[in-house]
Parts: C-alpha cells; structure tokens; sequence
C-alpha cells in the first residue's frame, strides 16, 4: 500500500471521530500515514469500544490523540487548539479538517402524542452540525495550524433537498452546513484551504438508526440503489481519503455525492 502522506507531517482533525463515517475516515487516512486527532463526546459505558478502535488507529504507526469534550463550547475549542499547537510542533500541519458531526433533534413539526419541535431545537441542531465547521475552521486557521494545502470535509445527506418527516431540523443544518461549506471555499482559496461536501448515501451507523422510521429508509435505500446495497462507512472514508490527495486540489466548493448511484431515481 501507498502511504501517501508519511513523513509529511501531515495531521487530519476529525469532529466526531469515534463512530460511523468520523471513524472509518480516521482509520482510512491512518493507514495512508495521516497522524490523527479525534474530537468525540462518550460516555464511560462506550470507552472500551473507543479505546479498541483508537489502538487499530495507533497500530498504523502513525500519531494520534484523542480529546473526550464539547467540542461546541469556545473554552474547550480554545484549549483543545493550543495542546494542538504543542503537539504538532513546528513542523506538523492539518492537512485534513472533517466535519462529521451528529447532533440534534429528530422530532416532528406536529404530533399529538409526541414533543415536537421548538425553535430552540432548531437552533441547537443548526450550531451543532453547521455553524460549529466555521467556528473550528476559523480557529484552526486564526492558529495558523493548516498546512498550506489544506481541505475541509463535511457530511451532508439526501435530506438537503428532500423533506423526510422528523428531519426538519437536521433538513435545514445540512442545508447552513452546505452554505457555510461554499462560503469557505470562496473565501479561504487564496490562502490554499479547499471546502467540499460529501453527500452520503444512506448508512448504516448509529445516527441513522436514531431517526424514527430507520428501517423503512434502509429498505426503500436497498430498492433504490442501483448496487442494490447500502452506503459503508468505509464508501465515505475512501472519498474523503481521495479528496484529501494532492490530485484533488482542483476540487473546490461542491457537494460529492456517494452513494453508488442511489439518488438517480
């Protein structure tokens, strides 16, 4: 195997890296020689699995840290930068920032029995899974931490365009997320920083079976898919991986769909 990215000093810093596609993406660039930091928020009764999947990182041979903590509050954006800074020397670089970030409100709009969406709800889930990749993206650069070449990667869903019930808030983060993502690409470019979208297909993770009605989504995804199977994490880490490479730097400021072909019909 080609490891495209030892001995370069390269980092990749991943928000929401201890499960699902953050997870795949961290372990797919490790075994390409990225030096990897994950920001997570677990709880001690997931630790073990954690830990288990952050030694086959470590087995790669490359370095990795790890940070457990909010990473939506500033205070702890702050602290997390300047250990950052410490670790990565002189020399050490982010190559790679990837927003993979799955946090917010799954209710419906209207519902007799259930609690339904408040704006407040609205305003968390958009912070979270939108506003919280301009914020990080900020620090990093304000620290002057990205390597000269650098991409940001963020995860966007079918549900940018299409109205799913009980999705309306995450609906409208992916939609900011996706704005937010274009505005970097625009802005950052003279200073060598690209922004890409990545629009998975649907997947079989931990976020996905926490919306209601999971099931039926995988199935009708089954149908609709041309492979006749459903989008793996590893789909997503290797187009992260890909856009990560020097031949993508011409690929700037648009939404990537992987899916297999899932949303042609």
């Amino acid at each position: 195997m080609t490891k495209d990215f030892q001995h370069k000093n390269y980092w990749a810093l991943i928000l929401g890296g201890s499960s699902g596609l953050g997870l795949a993406t961290a372990k797919k660039l490790a075994k390409h020689g990225m030096n990897i930091c994950i920001i997570h928020r677990n709880s001690r009764t997931q630790e073990a699995e954690i830990n288990s999947n952050f030694d086959t990182i470590k087995a790669e041979g490359v370095q990795f840290k790890s940070f457990n903590v909010d990473a939506f509050k500033q205070e702890k954006r702050t602290q997390i930068i300047s250990e950052l800074k410490v670790i990565l020397g002189s020399e050490g670089k982010i190559r790679t920032l990837v927003h993979s970030v799955a946090k917010g409100n799954l209710k419906p709009m209207l519902d007799d029995q259930k609690p339904t969406l408040k704006t407040d709800d609205f305003n968390l889930t958009i912070n979270a899974m939108a506003i919280s990749l301009f914020d990080w993206a900020k620090a990093v650069f304000e620290d002057e931490l990205f390597a000269e070449d650098s991409r940001i990667i963020s995860f966007t869903s079918e549900g940018n365009t299409k109205a799913w019930k009980n999705y309306a808030a995450v609906s409208a983060a992916k939609v900011t997320l996706e704005a937010i993502t274009r505005n970097i690409a625009l802005e950052f470019a003279p200073y060598g920083i690209r922004a890409n979208c990545i629009q998975a297909g649907v997947t079989d993770t931990a976020s996905l079976r926490m919306i209601p009605g999971s099931d039926k989504i995988k199935e009708h995804s089954l149908f609709r898919n041309p492979f006749n199977r459903l989008t793996l994490p590893e789909d997503v880490a290797n187009a992260v991986y890909l856009l990560s490479k020097d031949e993508a730097s011409w690929i700037n400021g648009t939404i990537i769909k992987v899916d297999g072909g899932e949303s042609l019909s």
